[in-house]
């Protein structure tokens, strides 16, 4: 038997007007964990969805173990052995862990469902992977992280020769990434080949066994872990470009405060008091359920509290339309449900927040909501064919920043932004921080609200710790900054 499981040889995906794979030829050797990486567009998903049966190829040939393969849809890809654990986890909540892992298999005696050996088999497949997982409970008491281990047993135990990951550790903590990476090294010894992506480069390099980069649509290389040698190469194979990011120190120090919280508490936010100065980027790192999402959103007026918000010296009260009124906005961190309108195009964003702007007397004025576009547009560098196009039809960088555009339209002179590169590449994240940086030298201030913690050391002025729901510590970068201090207070340490 070859060594390769899958061969991949010229393969191309054409839609109307864009080619979205290009002529793509590689090979993932059996009982490795393969990476794919490659930035928002790069064709990373559309190759998936061919390998899954989830859209045709217009040309090229697969081998699956030396023979050719074609599935024309995703069962007919797990009846040949390729299974996919998606971003949007495929379980059922209202379902026990039982039903979910035979569901739409089910064998049943008058209605009842029968403990086949199909069913003690992914039982026990499970229990190897997570023994404190019980098949009786309902899905919906399970994290996030352990939903993902069901659909890996249920993948594992129906025999699948490929198993595709897609983003698996974007809603997980950092203790369960790494139950994750236990789980996915034990898959190899298993004689499972892992299909890993993701765009959280550390993971790839301590995961992956080969990785893959993509571009454009193209197949850039594909390499063996060993022969890369850090980050910033595989960044320069991912973009065509080196991207550097550290933290500059500021000129001269922040002084007026603009935000002033006193003792805010709330159903998860234990009498939290801060200050934020006009100019200065401020950052609030924790991990999942830190507290950092309610945070921003008991600023923005989102959620109820006791305590006091003053902002440019008036008390704020707990109202989203007085927040955007004072000059507050929040980049939410579920951009495509709550930050935009993605049936409606660039223009029909950017404006939102402040359509008095751009209207005369009650009736909106086409010309400046075209300028107002067509100068966000250009401002962000957003990558489009034109304000018509719809958003939801956008890669994930240039959906951020519509989201950037309709906040900054709106005059904010305090810019929350929760999670604002989870799910982008590094060229897009770049970019970002490039606004930021920009945004700060401005004068405006941002709030950044984020469970990355490079992206926290790299951009911002002063670095707030939370750990369920209490603010820990308060640190100044470039004097204070020790990722190995900050790791050990985030996880409840002193």
């Amino acid at each position: 038997m070859t060594d390769n499981v899958l061969e991949i040889r010229n393969l191309v995906k054409e839609f109307p007007s864009v080619r979205a794979v290009d002529d793509v030829s590689f090979d993932i050797r059996r009982n490795t964990v393969h990476c794919l990486v490659g930035e928002n567009g790069a064709g990373k998903s559309t190759l998936i969805k061919m390998l899954t049966g989830a859209c045709e190829r217009t040309g090229g040939t697969i081998l699956l173990n030396g023979k050719e393969y074609r599935a024309h849809n995703p069962r007919e890809a797990k009846q040949h052995g390729i299974s996919t654990l998606f971003q949007e986890l495929n379980v059922v909540d209202q379902l026990t862990i039982e039903e979910n892992l035979t569901l739409g298999m089910e064998d049943t005696t008058f209605g009842f469902l029968r403990k086949t050996d199909k069913v003690k088999k992914m039982e026990a497949v499970l229990k190897s992977l997570e023994p404190s997982i019980d098949p009786k409970q309902l899905v919906s008491t399970l994290s996030v992280a352990k939903k993902q281990i069901v659909e890996i047993a249920k993948a594992v135990a129906a025999d699948s020769d490929i198993i595709i990951m897609d983003e698996p550790t974007a809603a997980i903590s950092e203790s369960e990434i790494q139950r994750l990476f236990k789980i996915v090294k034990n898959l190899r010894e298993k004689n499972v080949t892992v299909i890993y992506i993701s765009h959280r480069l550390d993971e790839i390099f301590e995961l992956g066994d080969y990785v893959t980069v993509m571009r454009d649509g193209r197949h850039i290389d594909t390499k063996p872990m060993s022969e890369i040698k850090d980050r910033s190469e595989l960044i320069r194979l991912m973009i065509g470009k080196t991207v550097f990011e550290e933290y500059v120190p500021r000129e001269k120090a922040c002084e007026d405060v603009i935000l002033d919280v006193k003792h805010v508490t709330n159903h998860k936010l234990n009498d939290i008091s801060f200050r934020v100065r006009e100019g200065e980027v401020v950052g609030f790192y924790g991990l999942v359920g830190a507290g950092k999402t309610e945070l921003a959103r008991a600023i923005y007026g989102a959620d109820g509290y006791s305590g006091d918000i003053v902002f440019k010296g008036k008390k704020l009260h707990p109202s989203p339309d007085k927040a955007i009124a004072a000059g507050i906005a929040l980049v939410p961190e579920e951009r495509r449900s709550q930050g935009l309108f993605t049936m409606l195009t660039i223009r029909g964003n950017v404006p939102v927040m402040n359509m008095e702007k751009i209207s005369d007397k009650g009736f909106i004025d086409a010309g400046k909501e075209r300028k107002a576009t067509a100068e966000y547009i250009q401002k962000l560098r957003i990558a489009t064919s034109g304000m018509e196009k719809e958003v939801s039809k956008l890669s994930g960088g240039n959906q951020q920043k519509v989201v950037f555009s309709k906040c900054l339209f709106a005059d904010a002179d305090l810019l929350m932004l929760d999670e604002p590169t989870r799910g982008i590449d590094v060229g897009a994240k770049s970019e970002i921080y490039a606004i930021i940086r920009r945004l700060s030298q401005e004068g405006k201030s941002i709030m950044i609200f984020s469970s990355e913690l490079p992206e926290i050391m790299n951009i911002c002025d002063t670095v707030y710790l939370l750990f369920d729901g209490n603010l820990k510590a308060n640190l100044r970068n470039g004097c204070e900054m020790d990722s190995e201090k900050i790791l050990h207070i985030v996880t409840g340490g002193e």
